[in-house]
């Protein structure tokens, strides 16, 4: 699988599921939590954070998932959206989630405010990024499948 570096990536995947997701959230909304499950509005999360060939339907969504009420969106989903719409703007993030290189090279690209990194991170439900920066460099530094 491509995941694991066995296959090569087939974008038009993306490309097709964000299609998809487009024509649902045009005639729905977000999928809420409240409207279809924590599990799917995961995924639906998951499918928009990996449209990165649609930076414009990803600043969608997180204007939209922003605009929801507490508990209708994951707000870990909502920092890691936040911080790759910033990285697609070369922008610094603000949690910290978006890691660029691998193996050795691996680090996370800039981050606004470093003092009040893990402050911003908690108030969105993230661990401390030392934490976050071990578990990066054991999952895709030096040894591993790069990402």
């Amino acid at each position: 699988n491509a995941l694991a570096g066995l296959a090569p990536w087939d974008s038009s995947v993306d490309e097709s599921n964000t299609q998809a997701l487009k024509r649902i959230v045009e005639q729905h909304g977000w999928p809420a939590i409240s409207l279809v499950g924590a599990e799917a509005s995961n995924a639906a999360w998951l499918l928009t954070q990996h449209a990165d060939h649609d930076v414009a339907f990803q600043e969608q969504c997180l204007a939209i998932m922003k605009a929801l009420p507490p508990g209708e969106v994951s707000l870990p989903n909502i920092a890691y959206l936040e911080d790759r719409v910033r990285v697609s703007h070369h922008q610094p993030q603000l949690y910290g989630t978006q890691f660029q290189g691998t193996g050795t090279n691996l680090k996370p690209g800039p981050i606004e405010d470093e003092a009040q990194l893990d402050a911003r991170r908690a108030a969105m439900g993230l661990g401390a990024f030392a934490e976050y920066h071990k578990l990066m460099v054991e999952e895709y530094g030096p040894g591993s499948v790069s990402i």
